[in-house]
């Protein structure tokens, strides 16, 4: 992976989305503050959406936008070798297998979305 894809770069990307989703702006039309949850995307649950059911493509919904799951390291043995299983490994089976709902890691991760969408 590159400077791009480190872990650094991740968290920060989750901070800046949760800072963009905690927004509001005075809109003169509406005569109230706006915010992200008048106007996003909530294909799975449209009529009661929650900050989780915003579609927001990223990265980091590999982790379900969680900084835990993306901090997470498991020991994972394959046949004769052992070595830990982190982030890395979970975007490489996600990016394969954007459907699953475990990776066959040792994290055993969820690669759908915190909206539940892949």
């Amino acid at each position: 992976f590159s400077g791009v894809m480190s872990e650094d770069v991740l968290r920060a990307l989750l901070e800046l989305q949760e800072r963009l989703a905690a927004i509001t702006v005075w809109s003169p039309t509406a005569g109230r503050e706006v915010t992200l949850k008048d106007v996003w995307y909530a294909p799975l649950n449209p009529t009661q959406p929650g900050l989780g059911d915003c579609c927001v493509n990223s990265v980091t919904q590999y982790f379900q936008n969680n900084g835990t799951r993306l901090a997470m390291t498991a020991i994972q043995t394959d046949g004769k070798k052992t070595g830990t299983a982190d982030w890395h490994d979970h975007i490489i089976y996600c990016v394969n297998s954007p459907l699953s709902f475990k990776d066959i890691t040792a994290l055993e991760l969820s690669c759908m979305a915190e909206y539940g969408g892949p």
